[in-house]
């Protein structure tokens, strides 16, 4: 199992397939997992190869970032619903 973690692609595999369940059960919970997965892609593809324990680590580190930044962008955007203060049919 060891050697699958230290290929790029599979580390790609793991973030479209993240993806495809965070587009099947909506909840933004799977997608900082989809970027943590397709960040560790990218760090193992350009560097050398690390032990398993330090990828899983630094894969939880990075999907935990990528949440946390998630949460900020997504919380900033508003539902566009309209509050009202005064009813028309007043007077």
């Amino acid at each position: 199992m060891a050697g699958w973690l230290e290929l790029w692609w599979v580390w790609l595999c793991a973030a479209l397939l993240l993806g495809v369940v965070e587009l099947l059960l909506p909840g933004s919970i799977f997608l900082g997992f989809a970027l943590g997965a397709l960040a560790m892609a990218v760090i193992v593809a350009l560097f050398a190869p690390m032990n398993v324990p330090l990828m899983l680590a630094l894969f939880a580190i990075l999907s935990l970032i990528a949440w946390i930044g998630l949460r900020l962008v997504f919380r900033r955007q508003s539902s566009g619903a309209r509050i009202v203060t005064r009813d028309i049919n007043e007077n």
